[in-house]
């Protein structure tokens, strides 16, 4: 039987999960876990996977650029130009403190980029066996069936947000503003869940600060292609490898206006930050 791009992604993908990503959650040792950056994990579990998955794609044959997280971790140079060309973004444990933690969620995500622009997207979790895919100009689906990012009528509306790499005074500023405006929530610590909530209806709003392009590609085209919205804080379109900072994201744009009315204004302050954002 001929299997489409998008299928074969997704079956190696369930492929990883079973193989490596699972008979590991709440079974590494000790030796398994180590710190890559300053509060930052990684376990074997992701740099195993993200060598099957790379291995996988390159077997597709699109003659694609590969690049992967944990491959950055090891040469940052690979993310020079990643705007460029038709590219393969691979995020093999999104939520990798969670995962080392024994706890949910955390998930698998892939993108294909051609000049910055997504083309097509997969986030699956392994915990639920829950796929997210989208194609540009095709829609977005869960678990095979047409889904669409709505946003509940809930009053104030529903918020994640991510300011966890903001100094303690600049997210005391932000959430002074957010606070009155929406009802916030905890981030999961894990982008791959973040968009799946904004798309299903678990949350309305969500704010990042940190924009690596493993993390937001996939789920930047699931959500669009579903109907929400996502801009970068200056409100210029996602995308990767360019020069926005932050992503502010919704689940339509009626929901974005009201979120950057607040939080992109300048009592939040975003954009007069510096902060280092990765």
């Amino acid at each position: 039987m001929f299997l489409t791009l998008g299928e074969r992604v997704c079956a190696l993908m369930r492929d990883v999960a079973v193989h490596v990503v699972m008979p590991r959650f709440r079974s590494l040792a000790p030796g398994e876990i180590a710190e890559k950056t300053p509060g930052e994990v990684v376990t074997i579990a992701d740099r195993e996977a993200e060598r099957r998955l790379h291995d996988g794609l390159a077997a597709l044959g699109l003659g694609a650029r590969i690049v992967g997280e944990e491959a950055v971790g090891q040469d940052p140079g690979l993310l020079a130009n990643v705007g460029e060309g038709l590219v393969w973004l691979i995020d093999p444990l999104d939520g990798t403190a969670n995962f080392a933690a024994g706890r949910a969620p955390f998930g698998m995500m892939i993108a294909l980029v051609e000049h910055g622009e997504p083309l097509a997207g997969w986030i699956f979790d392994p915990l639920v066996g829950r796929m997210c895919h989208a194609e540009a100009g095709k829609g977005a689906t869960c678990d095979g069936q047409p889904v669409t990012a709505r946003g509940l009528l809930r009053a104030p509306p529903r918020a994640a947000i991510g300011s966890h790499f903001l100094s303690p005074e600049r997210r005391e500023r932000l959430h002074g503003v957010a606070d009155r405006a929406f009802d916030v929530q905890p981030v999961p610590r894990c982008a791959a869940e973040s968009y799946a909530r904004l798309v299903l209806g678990q949350d309305d709003i969500a704010l990042f600060q940190r924009i690596l392009p493993w993390d937001h590609a996939a789920g930047a085209l699931f959500l669009t292609e579903a109907g929400g919205k996502i801009t970068h804080w200056d409100g210029s379109p996602y995308r990767v490898g360019g020069s926005g900072r932050g992503v502010l994201a919704a689940a339509n744009a009626d929901l974005w206006q009201a979120a950057a009315d607040h939080l992109l204004g300048a009592e939040a302050g975003l954009n007069a930050f510096e902060d280092h954002i990765g």
